[in-house]
């Protein structure tokens, strides 16, 4: 029984950032960024609307 991709990864700019990348869960439609800054760090976070509620893929 084959595995199911669980997140879309879709490379995006981001100013500053050598890596980012929104990551998409294929079941909910829930948006991550993940950002990855050269000798500092990296971090992932949800995307929200406006209202502060999770970004979905549509």
């Amino acid at each position: 029984m084959a595995k199911e991709t669980r997140f879309t990864v879709e490379s995006v700019k981001a100013e500053g950032a050598t890596i980012a990348n929104i990551m998409t869960d294929v079941k909910t439609g829930v948006q991550y960024l993940l950002a990855v800054y050269p000798n500092v760090g990296s971090g992932v976070t949800i995307m929200v609307d406006e209202d502060g509620k999770p970004l979905l893929n549509k």
